[in-house]
């Protein structure tokens, strides 16, 4: 059986909005002050990169931990591209994995980046398909 996600979006007024999510937390969306809103929430497209980093990350966390990989620090830097064209899109996004250590295993971090990458993040896999994905992995020795 399929498995479906129920969102609901309520309008606060305004350019504002609060949408539901499965995990009862609800997230608040609106626009700059420059685009009429209040900017009281988060803009709906750099959403989505959220969305793709946390997948991504909590793909990379759960390697790591079952890995038994010592890392300090752990950041996912994401920077995309808009179209200039009307609907805009992202048509190109780099997503930097950077961790932090004294002992980093350096190949293990790698395969736990390319699993997630290649195989388990289903919101990159959604991206693969109007994006072009460049992967960085960067190791800071502390």
């Amino acid at each position: 059986m399929a498995t479906t996600n129920h969102i609901t979006t309520i309008w606060k007024g305004g350019m504002a909005f609060e949408s539901t999510n499965p995990s009862g937390h609800p997230v608040n969306i609106d626009v700059a002050p420059e685009d009429g809103g209040a900017g009281s929430g988060f803009r709906p497209k750099a959403l989505m990169l959220s969305g793709l980093a946390g997948c991504s990350g909590l793909d990379v966390a759960m390697l790591m931990k079952k890995m038994k990989l010592e890392v300090d620090d752990f950041r996912i830097e994401t920077i995309a591209n808009l179209t200039d064209e009307h609907p805009k899109y992202y048509d190109k996004v780099t997503i930097a994995y950077h961790f932090t250590g004294g002992a980093l295993n350096k190949e293990k971090l790698q395969r736990a980046v390319d699993l997630s990458v290649e195989k388990y993040c289903g919101v990159m896999e959604m991206f693969r398909r109007f994006a072009e994905l460049k992967i960085e992995t960067v190791f800071h020795q502390k």
